[in-house]
């Protein structure tokens, strides 16, 4: 018996369970390998978000520390709800990817200059390379999560489908329900 397909909550509580492993694994490449390369310190615009969306204000370091992580996190999540869409609508893989980054990193980029936490058109190549790629991370490690571990798509068993291959095909051929015979002399 084939297995049920996933309601539309299952499939996007699915995606943003990809989208925090997602943001995990963004998170290790930029600490790792993106921020020891650039020398770029770490960024407080998750921070500067929450403060300006949710009028917070941190009084300590650690409460604006605490408030920048869980926002980072947060926003993390919302990709992976947006793939779980994208998927539920029959994208998967690298379609996917292409269409949840155009949207989400539009968005996002969008929404930080009408709050005015974001000036795109002042950051320099380097500053905006660093960001669409950070963020690249981040999709393609929710789309590969996603797709590999939470909502693997169903594959049918190879040998099942080359014999249902084969069978159209000499069903196709069988015009008056049997095979052309073709005389072929025997050996000696």
């Amino acid at each position: 018996m084939a297995p049920q397909p996933l309601s539309t909550t299952q499939t996007i509580g699915r995606g943003i369970i990809a989208g925090l492993a997602g943001t995990v694994i963004m998170t290790a490449f930029q600490e790792f390998v993106e921020m020891p390369l650039t020398r770029r310190p770490a960024s407080f615009a998750p921070a500067k978000f929450a403060e300006k969306v949710f009028r917070v204000h941190p009084t300590t370091e650690q409460g604006r520390n605490r408030l920048n992580w869980m926002t980072h996190f947060a926003l993390g999540t919302m990709w992976g709800a947006a793939y779980g869409i994208a998927a539920r609508s029959g994208l998967r893989g690298q379609s996917a990817v292409a269409a949840v980054f155009g949207v989400v990193y539009t968005g996002d980029v969008a929404l930080n200059t009408a709050l005015g936490l974001y000036r795109p058109l002042t950051w320099s190549a380097k500053d905006l390379a660093i960001d669409v790629i950070d963020k690249l991370v981040q999709a393609e490690a929710t789309g590969a999560i996603f797709d590999r571990f939470l909502v693997p798509a169903q594959r049918r068993d190879v040998s099942n489908s080359l014999l249902e291959e084969v069978q159209e095909n000499r069903a196709a051929a069988d015009v008056d329900g049997a095979f052309a015979k073709t005389d072929v002399p025997s050996a000696p």
